[in-house]
């Protein structure tokens, strides 16, 4: 019998006539813990998927993708981000768990989720966010890199990343006022090509910018991405 990955409940699958017909992707979660999961629907961005219920747009652009898009530095770079899920308490401890603790197998709880949004998705080549060579030491993994496995994906290895500090330890003005953190691996790969980039969360979205400016500037025709979380 399969146990939820996240609460340890023992979990068994109604038998339908549809899963008979048709068998659904067994999931990795609980009813109860999905069901903590706040999937990001209704009007959002047209630019990082945050949700516009609320008062946080000028029509269909966030505030904040309205700045980046009227900064000339980061202006055109990222076509669009997908989120999933809203950040909330249930996701931070998952998250935390599975990017700071090591815990591997959680990844399997958003392949179903993920492969939904995959379907609907055009790009020539996907690239995961990489870890600096200190950070991938201290987690033993990318966190990125091990959903796109486990999805199948076929990734290519465009970036590189060239600072040590943990993000998550800057302030939302110091993220937005990094310097470049992405080199190049490949550049023969990009020109002309659409590209899909995969990482976990996406908070002020200083980090696929950075990506995807480095990426345009070297030749990708665009860059869209694909977060757990915003």
């Amino acid at each position: 019998m399969r146990r939820c990955l996240v609460c340890d409940e023992a979990m068994k699958d109604a038998l339908t006539w549809r899963n008979l017909l048709k068998p659904l992707e067994a999931k990795a979660i609980c009813k109860g813990c999905e069901g903590k999961l706040e999937r990001i629907t209704g009007k959002r961005c047209s630019f990082c998927s945050r949700s516009l219920a609320g008062n946080y747009s000028s029509g269909d652009i966030c505030f904040d993708c309205t700045r980046w898009e009227s900064d000339e530095q980061w202006s055109g770079y990222l076509s669009k981000n997908i989120s999933l899920f809203h950040y909330n308490e249930h996701l931070k401890g998952i998250i935390a768990k599975y990017k700071y603790r090591g815990d591997y197998a959680l990844a399997e709880i958003f392949v179903p989720y993920m492969r939904e949004i995959l379907e609907d998705m055009e790009y020539d080549l996907i690239t995961c966010i990489p870890l600096s060579d200190e950070r991938l030491k201290e987690r033993g993994f990318n966190q990125a890199q091990a959903l796109a496995d486990l999805l199948g994906l076929r990734t290519v290895e465009l970036l590189t990343r060239i600072d040590t500090e943990k993000q998550s330890k800057k302030s939302r003005h110091e993220r937005m006022t990094l310097p470049q953190v992405f080199q190049i691996a490949k550049k023969d790969l990009l020109r002309n090509q659409s590209i899909l980039v995969i990482d976990d969360i996406y908070t002020t979205g200083t980090t696929l910018r950075q990506a995807a400016k480095a990426l345009k500037k070297a030749g990708a025709k665009a860059v869209s991405s694909i977060t757990l979380s915003r």
